[in-house]
């Protein structure tokens, strides 16, 4: 299960949560404009848009396609953003995912290809929506022990978004003015679900239980006096349960209300409470085969200045790679191990050279409330 999300406040932003009961072996790639992508049926690609994203370690030391009886490697991104600013994601999708043997005279592509095809071909949505048009998502596996993964995808840039669904019935392309995707169900389910929701609200609820005008007689009705008790009563009803369609609401409800000042750290801040806000906890979640689902890692990227902020399972600590720090113009790619243990900072490790304040207990702040220590050691 994941989750994932655009966000817009001066910046454009683009991030999701991966939920799995496993890694994937997971690391950041960087894919410069020079490493030749090779794919299973379409055209290789010597040059082409530089892009970062999150990528399994399988597909760095073999490939999707054979090369003079070899194997080169290939870029297997559970999501990826290039330097133009398009971005795209792919999440689970069992159950409704079909993919389709290769079609002659169609745009075949593997459903692991997609996204550097995409994102290595087109700038923006706009070009991406016309190479969909003839796309043909083909049942082809990265190897004998990586079957292919049912996925849907979310394409995106700050002008607009799209979901993709190869299902029985062909390719599905829809417009997300919601800039939200989860899970199964489809998107067209999502989409419609959320009008169940209009009346949410993030300020004090308005008490409409009874009373108002008969329509008929057009006189005020009787009234109960009924009022809020407790902040956050606009949202009863708001889903806090993990399933897809309930992640679906809450993360577009916490998005479409967020409020942060417009500089980096403020809203790349805000970006990963918004993910929070549908994350998985160990133990929450258990899958049919018994194992927890958490959340593997979220990520955060800005479109603009190309980086990719992320944050682990086992470390919260926000850290970043740079795009434009890879070498863009290389011709291999580069990969980043992400910074699994936790790492905090601690603020007086050494006794001896840090200041300490003696707080007192009867007053709600340092000593005399005034904000200065009562004394240092």
């Amino acid at each position: 299960m994941c989750t994932c999300i655009t966000f817009e406040n001066g910046d454009f932003y683009f991030g999701r949560n991966l939920d799995l009961e496993y890694s994937f072996g997971e690391q950041i790639v960087v894919t410069p404009r020079n490493f030749h992508l090779q794919f299973r049926h379409a055209p290789d690609q010597a040059a082409h848009y530089a892009m970062i994203g999150m990528a399994s370690s399988a597909g760095m030391t073999t490939a999707g396609k054979k090369s003079g009886g070899g194997t080169s490697p290939f870029p297997l991104y559970a999501e990826a953003v290039n330097e133009k600013g398009l971005c795209m994601a792919g999440l689970n999708f069992p159950g409704s995912a079909c993919y389709r043997k290769p079609a002659e005279g169609g745009r075949n592509l593997a459903s692991f290809e997609l996204i550097p095809w995409i994102l290595g071909t087109c700038g923006t949505v706009r070009e991406a929506q016309e190479q969909l048009r003839t796309l043909n998502i083909t049942d082809d596996a990265f190897s004998a022990d990586m079957p292919p993964a049912p996925l849907h995808w979310m394409l995106a840039d700050r002008e607009q978004c799209l979901v993709l669904e190869q299902m029985e019935g062909g390719l599905k392309i829809y417009e997300n003015p919601v800039g939200v995707l989860t899970n199964n169900p489809p998107f067209e389910y999502h989409s419609t679900n959320l009008n169940n929701y209009l009346n949410l609200t993030s300020g004090p609820p308005v008490p409409r239980f009874a009373g108002g005008r008969d329509p008929e007689t057009e006189m005020e009705k009787k009234t109960l006096r009924l009022a809020p008790y407790s902040q956050g009563m606009g949202a009863l009803g708001l889903p806090g349960d993990p399933s897809s369609a309930s992640r679906f609401i809450r993360a577009a409800f916490l998005k479409w209300n967020s409020v942060c000042a417009q500089d980096e750290m403020s809203n790349v801040s805000q970006f990963f409470h918004i993910l929070d806000g549908v994350a998985m906890t160990r133990g929450s979640v258990y899958t049919e085969e018994g194992r927890c689902d958490i959340t593997v890692y979220s990520c955060c990227v800005n479109v603009r200045t190309g980086v990719y902020y992320y944050r682990t399972y086992e470390n919260s600590q926000i850290n970043a790679v740079r795009l434009e720090n890879a070498g863009t113009d290389g011709k291999k790619l580069i990969g980043y191990g992400l910074e699994t243990e936790q790492n905090i900072k601690w603020q007086n490790e050494s006794v001896e050279k840090e200041k300490c304040m003696e707080y007192n207990l009867n007053q709600t702040g340092p000593s005399g409330g005034n904000g200065r220590p009562k004394k240092e050691t």
